[in-house]
């Protein structure tokens, strides 16, 4: 125990705890009937949720004492995924609850130890890995029993260095929080900027003097989309198609939400400007092979991330779905937050797509690639999404037949070009925004963890000569144990 105060002492959990048990594990009830109940997903924010607690019927006494939480006991959770296992909550006291679940511990300290000093000793702890460190794995969770808990180290301070600790902490936490609540606000707001800035740029409202320089150039509506519709019909031609099946016709008393255009601007269906759509490849994919998959998780920010691949070697599907420069990707299936993202493929190395993508064929001299990637990413486009989306559990689905008949902005392919140049410097600058954000959000947690490695390095606040030995403290503590029969008890259970 080198390196921290000379009055500082070193005990094993079990010799700090007068209590250490699981929780109920019976029927629970969403309705407001019997006792509340705090389960592993009750814990938020390192305290009890109200809004998440459920019921439970038993009424007895006998089975109420037994799992009844008091102020300041700890909840652990000692059953959970490696990334929750070892959080806590302290419980408040401000309404009656009981303990529900095998994987959560109720851990009552002893008098003499500060509940606020422990617990957050439990947090720096879960932060060091050391309750994953020794955690017994099994599938999707990890669990630690609770003899390994009771035989974990922690630091002890005379109990008024506990106190001061403790406000210390909560002095700086309460700081940073101020300037992390500062931070996601900023964040979000950027969030809206981001979606004003799209919405704009497909109004039209970026390349006003653009249009000003060139009005003699200016096709009007309706040159616009025939011009279109016969680049479209060239294309099929030329591809060796009979026929291709054309988007349903505009109706204007179902697109009265969508905004206002400029001259030489037209809303009109996306499929007028492909010939047709492609599904991915369904054949199953490998860690290894000649030419990379990409699958839905590699659609990030409208772009590919190269870095979790898998692969194919079939040459049949290597040369069916092979992907060219320019092809702008569509997520059919996903959660209903992220179906519908894009990302547009710039031969940055061969590959293929796989089944949740759809392959928007657009003709090339009608639409650029990035002008169609960035507008499905818009507000207008997700809210059309969200209208035509077919939910199921935990996933939403928009197919292709859907997908041609998003309403879309149709301008000059030169015009689009000036949308996208643009659009690609705000987006630019709203990236490096939201990283400077993001970098200064983990810089946050960093600082929170160094204050508790000061903390419990007896650094944070000065020792206090007057203070009483935290050994004696302890020794108190043992003495009150044995002389209620605690330790005996104790003893008994363990063996």
């Amino acid at each position: 125990m080198s390196g921290v105060p000379i009055k500082w002492v070193e005990a094993t959990l079990d010799e700090i705890t007068i209590r250490m048990s699981n929780g109920a594990n019976v029927t629970q009830y969403e309705e407001n009937v019997g006792f509340p109940i705090s389960r592993i997903e009750t814990i938020w924010n390192g305290y009890i949720d109200k809004v998440r607690v459920k019921y439970i019927k038993e009424n007895y006494p006998d089975f109420i004492e037994k799992y009844r939480l008091e102020h300041n006991d700890i909840l652990f959770s000692h059953i959970n995924s490696d990334n929750h296992l070892g959080k806590t909550a302290l419980v408040k006291g401000e309404f009656e609850c009981l303990i529900h679940g095998i994987n959560l511990l109720l851990i009552r300290l002893s008098e003499g130890v500060d509940p606020k000093f422990i617990e957050y000793q439990f947090k720096y702890k879960k932060f060091l890995g050391e309750f994953v460190a020794v955690a017994q794995r099994a599938v999707n969770q990890s669990s630690i029993n609770q003899q390994k808990l009771k035989s974990f180290k922690f630091l002890i301070p005379p109990l008024n260095e506990q106190k001061r600790i403790v406000e210390k902490i909560e002095e700086l936490f309460s700081e940073l929080d101020k300037g992390i609540e500062s931070l996601k606000t900023a964040r979000e707001q950027l969030k809206i900027y981001r979606r004003s800035v799209l919405k704009h740029a497909f109004e039209g409202k970026f390349t006003e003097g653009w249009r000003r320089r060139y009005h003699d150039q200016i096709q009007d509506e309706t040159t616009l989309l025939e011009f279109v519709k016969s680049a479209r019909e060239q294309k099929v031609k030329l591809q060796g198609k009979k026929t291709l099946k054309n988007p349903r016709p505009m109706s204007d008393e179902s697109f009265t939400w969508l905004s206002q255009l400029p001259k030489g601007w037209i809303w009109e269906r996306l499929g007028w400007s492909t010939t047709g759509v492609e599904y991915g490849t369904s054949a199953k994919s490998s860690k290894l092979g000649r030419t990379p998959v990409l699958r839905m998780g590699n659609i990030q920010n409208q772009r590919f991330d190269w870095d979790d691949l898998v692969f194919t070697s079939d040459d049949e599907e290597t040369k069916k779905y092979l992907l060219r420069n320019g092809d702008v990707l569509f997520n059919r299936t996903n959660s209903p937050e992220l179906v519908g993202k894009t990302a547009i493929y710039r031969g940055e190395q061969p590959a293929i797509f796989a089944g949740y993508l759809i392959r928007l064929n657009q003709i090339e001299n009608c639409i650029n690639p990035q002008y169609l990637n960035l507008y499905l990413n818009s507000h207008t486009a997700k809210q059309f999404g969200n209208k035509v989306k077919t939910d199921g559990v935990n996933q939403s689905n928009i197919n292709g037949e859907k997908l041609v008949n998003y309403p879309f902005p149709f301008c000059s392919f030169e015009e689009q070009a000036e949308v996208v140049e643009v659009l690609e410097e705000k987006m630019s600058e709203i990236d490096n925004m939201e990283l400077e954000v993001n970098t200064q959000l983990k810089k946050s947690e960093v600082l929170r963890q160094s204050i508790l490695k000061t903390a419990f390095s007896g650094k944070l606040v000065p020792q206090d000569p007057n203070d009483e030995p935290a050994n004696v403290l302890l020794e108190r503590i043992k003495a009150d144990e044995a002389k209620s029969g605690r330790a005996e008890a104790k003893k008994r259970k363990s063996k």
